[in-house]
């Protein structure tokens, strides 16, 4: 575990390694914080790693406020919630500590307590991005708990409008956070439903940022190294928690997805989103469940690419090999093989697919799907991962 320990500048500072928790008050100075908001999730917020966090702020005589007013897929009234509350403790900067939820209202809280636009102004559509008063925008500090999303490393956060139940995308290049504590300590408390969940998120992110059209030789290398890490690590920090050095690759695998995916994502997250807006189920397992109905619909433009790939991860077998690899790995790791287990029996009508597929196809992700999706061909993907037809 020894050589697992770095700093990196991309694509922001990373202070990577075991117990680097302990220089969140160095961090915070270069920063240029002084009175932080401390956010981070509900599930989070009682369990000794917050309080260690806080005693480490506590001996460095740091002022600070604490939110954790955070649903699994955050929500509008979080992130109001989450303004006022910094607001009002007359905060200067955010430290978002926990799993994606946590890290992406934690950078919106800090993004759009200086705005006086709403939110959904600034969606990753266009340069809707411009519209925003870049100079009011708080610093922010990122410490991760999981090893799935990489928002620690992303410039873009995720909200759900609960009128229209959609899952938003917000952008701005200030959204990156400025420094970024990666202790994959912090990690090792996870349970295995949730390691496999964040997990399986990253290895999404990799995989379709891989396969996904356009020349961007930078993501293909970083997800490619993502997706072995997944395969090799996964598997490990799921039957051990505490295996530290399988916990540091799986934190390194989830930034490299981050850093990737600008590249583009694709049906597996444009199934994923609409489904976790409507059914509030976890992200990163929906992907999972997904994950081979799309790899199967999307096939003949990615088998050769899959290809390499599974030679690349030692896999053989080719595209068939990789396929059964990723089979493989859901199964081991206790992720259901249907939509339909997934969701325990919640009746999905004629109605509410029909819904689900012209939520999909307009998602910001879709256009990344190596095959262009229409409504039709999300409704069969969706009979398919009801029923389990691969």
């Amino acid at each position: 575990m020894s050589q697992l320990v770095s700093k990196w500048n991309y694509p922001t500072t990373v202070r990577f390694g075991a117990g680097r928790i302990a220089e969140l008050p160095e961090v915070l100075e270069a920063a240029g914080i002084r009175k932080p908001l401390f956010v981070t999730d509900p599930g989070l917020a009682n369990l000794p790693i917050v309080a260690d966090a806080l005693a480490v702020l506590d001996r460095a005589g740091v002022s600070y406020g604490v939110f954790s007013d955070v649903k699994p897929n955050p929500v509008h009234a979080n992130l109001v919630a989450g303004v006022e509350a910094y607001r009002a403790g007359g905060h200067d900067g955010v430290i978002a500590f926990g799993g994606g939820s946590a890290l992406d209202l934690g950078k919106l809280v800090a993004f759009q307590q200086g705005q006086t636009r709403p939110v959904w102004d600034f969606e990753d559509i266009g340069d809707w991005w411009t519209r925003a008063n870049h100079d009011a925008i708080a610093p922010i500090i990122a410490v991760p708990t999981t090893a799935g999303t990489g928002s620690e490393v992303g410039r873009a956060g995720v909200i759900t409008n609960e009128e229209t139940h959609t899952k938003k995308v917000i952008f701005h290049p200030k959204l990156l956070p400025a420094i970024v504590i990666a202790d994959p300590a912090l990690s090792a408390g996870m349970p295995p439903f949730i390691t496999a969940g964040t997990g399986m998120d990253a290895l999404a992110h990799c995989l379709e940022a891989y396969a996904a059209p356009g020349y961007h030789p930078m993501a293909d290398g970083i997800a490619v190294e993502g997706i072995r890490l997944v395969l090799e690590n996964l598997p490990k920090a799921f039957t051990n928690g505490q295996d530290l050095t399988a916990r540091a690759h799986m934190m390194s695998a989830a930034a490299m997805g981050a850093a990737a995916f600008q590249k583009g994502l694709g049906a597996i997250h444009s199934l994923s989103h609409p489904i976790g807006a409507l059914y509030d189920t976890h992200h990163g397992m929906t992907n999972a469940v997904f994950m081979p109905y799309v790899l199967n619909f999307n096939r003949s433009a990615i088998e050769e690419k899959i290809e390499r790939l599974a030679r690349y991860c030692g896999i053989n077998g080719g595209f068939d090999g990789f396929f059964q690899a990723v089979i493989g790995l859901r199964r081991n790791l206790n992720v259901p093989h249907t939509l339909g287990e997934f969701l325990k029996g919640v009746e999905m009508d004629d109605g509410r697919k029909a819904t689900i597929a012209a939520m999909a196809v307009v998602d910001p992700t879709a256009g990344g799907n190596p095959i262009p999706l229409t409504e039709e061909d999300v409704l069969e993907l969706l009979e398919d991962a009801l029923i389990g037809n691969v």
